[in-house]
């Protein structure tokens, strides 16, 4: 899950209007037919999400005769996602009726008054006590109310190659414990096991919110304590400024690129890279080390395209240290996808009840693990079914307990961008750490209205 390549308002000056038309349709289908609306792969071998969003569409026009539902797939890049999505929600005669909104981007969409709060249906709906808080609060605007149901979350930790660590003769139950541990590591399988790369981690605007979150946040938010959020100061409701932390985390980027210990500059600016990665590189035991997500063994099941039956065995897990292995020792960053009903859909009463049959317990249950997703429904959670499912399942569950939230305000995706572009800056060799940090300062100040309090 996972996103943006260039800026949502240059793509949606971009966009045509006949692009849009494509793929929506708008919510003019009649009272018996709810339109869902969601992002399919760009990758044609991976049909996780088609597959499952078919199967509940049975099951929902059997349980509601009479009634039909038209899945309205968006193939695009995630940014391209973003703002077609955006454009669709502008017009009743666009509007979906339900539509799939990743949390970073929901309270903008709140903001601009795209999406319906949900609180009159969640109060009658049993369901809703089985989802955890934390997952509660990332469909939530700033007005307390809440405007999406959340389908799962994520968390993040190192992925590592065991044939390519016994190359290096690193150990197979590696662990590290600071910022220096992981570069070491990378070092070693540099000098020992040409033709590898010996650490991935995402960068640049080409790779969007994956280059912000699985890469820069997943760095930034182990610079301290683990007790503040070093992105934003919720106290005086103020972006913060770039700080020592900021620097520190550009340094590891600016490190892994400049000494060559990960991709070709060229191929991490490569927006389709991280299919390439997934479903070739990290298969073919190309790959030493990659800061990556929960969800990357739906990539690698069965009628995925890059079916890889034995990664668990091939592959390890460790978590990400703090920078210095300060406590509380490990970090990960958590996001996740919402459902959420456009403020201008036709048939929104009819799309909760969709909601309704995809978020049952067995139905939630089989996304999870479909999706290689991390469970927010707390009955699922504690069920030996789920935890035994697939590998790396209670490892990547273990990690909420030391996991963070953006701070998923409307001027976050903003934020994220000038994110990328520090990050660009640096992996290019395009700019000082110190000159990328004071451009992401007057950036921040820009898109933040000048909300911007220093460290």
């Amino acid at each position: 899950m996972r996103p943006t390549a260039v800026s949502i308002l240059a793509l949606a000056l971009v966009t045509s209007a006949a692009s849009l038309t494509a793929c929506s349709g708008g919510s003019g289908s009649g009272p018996d037919t709810v339109k869902v609306s969601f992002k399919q792969s760009m990758d044609n071998s991976v049909k996780v999400t088609d597959n499952y969003l078919a199967d509940i569409k049975k099951q929902f026009e059997k349980e509601y005769p009479g009634k039909k539902v038209e899945l309205v797939p968006i193939k695009a890049t995630d940014s391209e996602y973003y703002t077609k999505l955006q454009q669709m929600l502008r017009s009743p005669r666009t509007a979906p009726d339900l539509v799939y909104e990743d949390t970073f981007l929901i309270n903008s969409d709140i903001t601009s008054g795209y999406l319906k709060p949900l609180d009159s249906y969640l109060a009658k709906w049993g369901d809703w006590g089985q989802f955890i808080d934390t997952a509660k609060t990332a469909a939530k605007g700033e007005d307390g109310k809440t405007y999406g149901v959340p389908d799962g979350t994520d968390t993040r930790g190192l992925w590592f190659d065991k044939r390519v660590f016994a190359k290096a003769g690193l150990p197979a139950d590696w662990q590290p414990k600071s910022w220096d541990d992981v570069l070491a590591a990378a070092r070693t399988i540099k000098a020992k096991v040409p033709g590898v790369t010996p650490l991935n981690v995402y960068t640049g605007k080409p790779a969007g919110e994956t280059a912000s979150m699985q890469g820069f946040e997943m760095l930034l938010y182990g610079t301290d304590d683990g007790t503040s959020d070093p992105l934003y100061d919720k106290t005086s409701k103020k972006w913060i400024a770039g700080g020592q932390g900021f620097k520190d985390a550009l340094s590891f980027v600016e490190t892994v690129y400049k000494d060559k210990l990960g991709p070709d500059v060229s191929d991490a600016l490569d927006p389709n890279y991280r299919n390439t990665l997934w479903g070739e590189l990290m298969p073919q035991g190309k790959v030493g080390i990659n800061l990556d997500g929960s969800w990357l063994p739906q990539s690698w099941g069965k009628g995925s395209g890059h079916e890889w039956s034995d990664w668990s065995k091939r592959l390890g897990l460790a978590y990400m240290p703090t920078q210095h292995g300060q406590a509380p020792g490990k970090v990960s960053m958590s996001g996740g996808w919402t459902w959420s009903i456009p403020a201008k859909a036709g048939n929104p009463d009819l799309a909760f009840d969709f909601i309704k049959t995809m978020q049952t317990k067995a139905n939630a249950e089989k996304w999870y693990i479909a999706n290689s997703g991390i469970a927010v429904r707390k009955d699922v959670a504690g069920d030996p079914s789920y935890t035994a499912a697939q590998p790396g399942i209670k490892f990547f569950t273990d990690l909420v307990a030391s996991t963070h939230y953006r701070p998923a305000y409307p001027a976050y995706p903003k934020v994220s961008t000038a994110i990328q572009e520090a990050m660009e800056s640096v992996t290019t060799g395009d700019a000082s750490v110190d000159k990328a940090a004071s451009t992401y300062d007057t950036t921040l100040k820009d898109v933040t209205d000048d909300q911007v309090v220093t460290q």
